[in-house]
């Protein structure tokens, strides 16, 4: 996986804006090219989020609607927008493929749902309703999947998320963000050049340097493999980690307008000499109007109607292990949970899947949708 796809799958997932698709903004800038025997290619932008249509020859007359996981704020894009690593999987079998860059970047969850359904529209009246049209996520990409099909869901005859974040936002920031960044700062205090309002102030950085993170780690190998084990995070992806939860927690910040997560309630356990811990550990208190936006961004409720097939990695640093059974309890406790399908977790790290293994999943979620079931996979 490349540096820019790292960052487009991996991450986490979504806050969610659920406003309406406008889906009559005609696209801009689209052009398409067709040869003959190879795939139709449409790119464009709608609404600000561009977008790339890839359908081939032999199309079966059924859509994925491809959705990619955490780009960072001012990540540079590439115009046209890529195909995607994963979209040939789709292709191969005769599916057309269709993704949106999204009209922001970041935790951009409460854009992504909108632009996705505008794509889909927008797709339906250029070349006609498929048979059948799928969602497939990946990490931030597969919460999005899960907050357009409890909104959408009429929309779409199934859904697939891969290494998705597959629990609420405001879950994700205070029991893996926040709280993996606050402990880090228990154990090496002062290694990572906070301004002096902490983690919440704007003129702390950005950007944290992995290899000086690091560093710091095998000063204190004891603390650090505190941290690993408590936070679910291998010790060798631990510090790329941090940096990646710090960038996370800062573009919310801007997003929000404010500190969107607030831990003086919290209890922690695990780490250690637990009541040290909980007396020295850094409180924030949370912007009020920041911590609504977060809480009304990817609220998830588990509320499904349609088949979703849920597959993760093992040793994840992303999405910790505990988390993959959130969004499983959310469905089973609105009693819906004959629409789920948790496949075998596979492969290492973060969307660390194989195109076979890509395939393979997929292939569930149509054989679900088509009236086929597995019963060895909840």
């Amino acid at each position: 996986m490349t540096f820019s796809m790292f960052f487009r799958a991996a991450g986490f997932t979504l806050c969610i804006g659920l406003m309406a698709a406008c889906t009559s903004t005609p696209p801009v800038a689209a052009h398409a090219e067709n040869k003959s025997g190879a795939a139709k290619m449409d790119s464009g932008t709608l609404a600000n989020a561009p977008y790339r249509i890839d359908i081939p020859a032999n199309w079966n007359g059924e859509l994925v609607m491809l959705l990619h996981g955490y780009e960072p704020k001012g990540f540079p894009r590439e115009t046209p927008w890529p195909q995607n690593e994963e979209t040939p999987v789709f292709l191969s079998q005769g599916y057309a493929v269709a993704a949106s860059a999204y009209s922001s970047q970041g935790w951009s969850v409460a854009d992504a749902v909108p632009d996705n359904e505008q794509l889909r529209a927008h797709f339906n009246t250029k070349y006609g309703k498929p048979r059948h049209t799928y969602l497939v996520g990946f990490s931030l990409g597969g919460q999005v999947a899960l907050a357009s099909l409890e909104k959408y869901g009429a929309n779409y005859d199934g859904v697939l998320s891969l290494c998705g974040v597959n629990v609420p936002a405001k879950k994700a920031f205070d029991e893996q963000v926040l709280t993996s960044l606050v402990a880090f700062d228990y154990f090496f205090p002062g290694t990572m050049g906070l301004a002096s309002g902490g983690l919440a102030d704007p003129a702390s950085p950005l950007m944290l340097d992995p290899d000086a993170l690091e560093t710091t780690l095998k000063s204190n190998e004891t603390a650090a493999a505190i941290l690993s084990a408590r936070l679910e995070i291998p010790r060798a992806g631990l510090a790329g980690a941090l940096m990646l939860n710090n960038l996370v927690l800062r573009e919310m910040q801007m997003r929000a307008g404010g500190f969107p997560v607030d831990n003086h309630a919290n209890i922690y356990s695990g780490f250690g000499d637990d009541a040290a811990f909980n007396k020295g550990v850094r409180r924030y208190a949370g912007d009020q109007n920041a911590m609504k936006y977060l809480a009304a961004n990817a609220d998830l409720t588990g509320r499904i109607h349609k088949p979703l097939v849920l597959q993760s990695n093992n040793n994840d640093p992303t999405v910790p292990k505990r988390f993959n059974a959130i969004y499983p309890a959310l469905v089973k406790a609105a009693g819906l949970d004959g629409n789920l399908v948790i496949l075998p977790s596979t492969g290492e790290g973060h969307c660390g899947f194989t195109h076979e293994e890509v395939g393979a999943a997929f292939g569930k979620l149509t054989t679900l949708v088509n009236g086929g079931h597995h019963p060895d996979s909840h």
